[in-house]
């Protein structure tokens, strides 16, 4: 396959919303749409991608916002790992929380059980279940490009301290990313740049640290 990554940035949280296209049949899945889903549909239709699924990494409100209008437009399939289900039902609370326009709760097609393969089309992905910044957050492997979502960033780890979140199960959780995926892969987090596995390893202070527990 040949892929290609695009981010648009979107909402009040700056949010990265990623879209998966594949080069030559132009099929697509969008990963995390969190918001400002006509800028996403104005992109998708101006490149003519054929988008055949949403997946997301898990269910907090800066992740999910455009989840159903684009499910609507496109008659698309929406994945989520099934532990995100309170996460999910407290949208509407966390938006007015944060002072947020609350929108229809997405309509989950397929409920993801457990970490293993996924196949949608010709996309083939692992799903890495990464616990700790929410119960049934998860990473999203592909050939050499992680999507992980709020579990890692350039620099910095996820937040433990919003409901559903615990901070050892995060630190087991990046423990495993650490030791099982090799460190080329190209890191692709909910916030800010893309980074990869192998500079965070030798340079992000939280998986220093980790390392430094290990030994």
């Amino acid at each position: 396959m040949k892929l290609q990554v695009h981010s648009l940035i979107t909402g009040p949280f700056q949010e990265n919303s990623y879209i998966l296209s594949e080069m030559l049949s132009k099929d697509c899945i969008l990963i995390d749409p969190g918001d400002e889903a006509e800028k996403i549909c104005y992109f998708i239709d101006s490149n003519k991608f054929n988008p055949i699924a949403i997946i997301n990494t898990h269910a907090h409100l800066d992740h999910i916002g455009a989840v159903q209008e684009i499910k609507n437009k496109y008659n698309i399939p929406f994945y989520l790992h099934y532990l995100e289900k309170p996460i999910l039902e407290s949208y509407p609370m966390s938006c007015r929380l944060f002072g947020i326009t609350v929108k229809p709760i997405p309509t989950v097609d397929n409920w993801i059980q457990e970490g293993g393969e996924l196949n949608i089309g010709t996309f083939k992905f692992s799903i890495i279940e990464t616990p700790g910044h929410t119960p049934g957050g998860c990473c999203l492997l592909i050939e050499k490009l992680l999507f992980v979502g709020d579990t890692l960033f350039h620099g910095s780890v996820g937040r433990t301290d919003l409901p559903g979140g615990d901070w050892d199960m995060l630190e087991e959780s990046l423990l495993y990313l650490m030791e099982n995926v090799k460190s080329d892969v190209t890191v692709y987090s909910g916030h800010g740049i893309e980074t990869n596995l192998r500079i965070e390893k030798e340079k992000n202070p939280f998986l220093i640290s980790l390392k430094s527990n290990l030994n």
